[in-house]
Formats: C-alpha cells, sequence, structure tokens
C-alpha cells in the first residue's frame, strides 16, 4: 500500500528538523502537551518549511491552541485528548488549521467513539490505547480497523518501528491515507534517527 502522508512526530530539535524534512516526508509534528518528554518547551531554532507544521494538543484551552498555532503557523492541528466535538466547533470558529483528532484503539468496539466527530475534522488518527495519551511505542491489532466503515479518512499510528515497512506495504484500508511515526525512531525522546527513518522510507516505497 502506497501511504500519501509520512507523519513524523515528537521532533524538536533544529537540525534534527533540518534533517527529517529533507527526507520528504509529509508532515511533522510538535507536541504542546507539557506532561509529554517530547514537549516543545522553546521555539526550536529552525521549524520547517517543506513539510506541514502539526501541532498537537492535549485537552488544551481554545485560546491557546489558537495563540500557538498562529505563532508557529501550523498547519495543522492535532487533538489528542478527550475534546468534544462541540469543543471542535469552538476551535474552528477561530482557528484556520486543517484538524485531526486521535482516537486510542484497543478493539473494534473503541471505533464506535468516532462517529460523533464524523464531518467535523479532516482526519481521525488511531492510535494504541495505553498508559499515555500518546508515545506509548506499542502496536494495537491492525485487523480490528476492517471495522472501521467511516467517511474520513485516517493516519495509522502506534508503536510503529524500523522493521515495520513489509507489514505497513502488506495493510490495506480503503480509508487510511497516512502513518504517524515517534517514538520507536529515536535516539532520545524528541531526536530521532535519521538514518534509521531513511531506511525505513525507502523499503516502505519500494
Amino acid at each position: 500500500m502506497n501511504y500519501e502522508l509520512i507523519k513524523v512526530c515528537g521532533m524538536r530539535e533544529a537540525e534534527n528538523i533540518r534533517a527529517v524534512e529533507a527526507l520528504g516526508i509529509r508532515l511533522m509534528g510538535f507536541i504542546f502537551w507539557p506532561k509529554s518528554s517530547r514537549y516543545v518547551a522553546e521555539r526550536p531554532a529552525y521549524l520547517p518549511t517543506r513539510c506541514k507544521r502539526v501541532g498537537v494538543f492535549v485537552d488544551e484551552a481554545i485560546e491557546t491552541v489558537k495563540r500557538i498555532a498562529d505563532d508557529y503557523a501550523l498547519d495543522y492541528i492535532q487533538l489528542h485528548g478527550s475534546e468534544s466535538p462541540d469543543y471542535i466547533r469552538q476551535l474552528k470558529a477561530v482557528a484556520t488549521p486543517r484538524l485531526i483528532k486521535a482516537f486510542n484503539i484497543a478493539t473494534a468496539t473503541d471505533l464506535a467513539q468516532t462517529a460523533p466527530y464524523t464531518g467535523l475534522v479532516d482526519y481521525f488518527l488511531f492510535d494504541t490505547k495505553g498508559p499515555s495519551v500518546g508515545g506509548n511505542g506499542q502496536q494495537f491489532d491492525w485487523s480490528v480497523l476492517s471495522a472501521y466503515n467511516g467517511d474520513t479518512p485516517f493516519l495509522l499510528s502506534g508503536g510503529i518501528g524500523p522493521d515495520d515497512a513489509q507489514r505497513l506495504s502488506a495493510f490495506h484500508h480503503e480509508k487510511c491515507i497516512g502513518i504517524d511515526l515517534n517514538s520507536r525512531f529515536e535516539l532520545a525522546p524528541g531526536l530521532k534517527d535519521v538514518a534509521a527513518l531513511h531506511k525505513f522510507l525507502n523499503e516502505l516505497n519500494r
């Protein structure tokens, strides 16, 4: 399967940002959740210009999301908490970036939570249900996604690592348009292994 959108998330260091951007990815994620080990506490000295910028938020005040979206010229806002459909409506009234809503998945029954968000966001992101809201480094059973018959395209996330290129190539769902890469491609939290990413992307695109 060919993935239209490759997102590398949890970026923070300027030279690392440059190097990962040069790999030709489409989306780069910056985490604005203070409890994350990849939290962007200070503006990096360099921000990407050739790929789209995604800001990741967890149950953050709308005015804070808007301020950061403006300051960082975000192209996408990713909501990774328990944000309600009403919250999203209020956010859309004041912020212009496109929206991604993340859901933590363990079984097919977890997919039901997506229904109230249909038509409100541009993409869903399916992550692994775990002790943290993200960055757990663990995969869920992708086969449960065969039960997803919604209209909203999604990105596959959750513990995707350097050895998963063949599995991803074999995975098929008509609404899956991208993948999200993070903790399993790191040398340290917020610092990506560029060589591992390069090798993985080459294998994925064979």
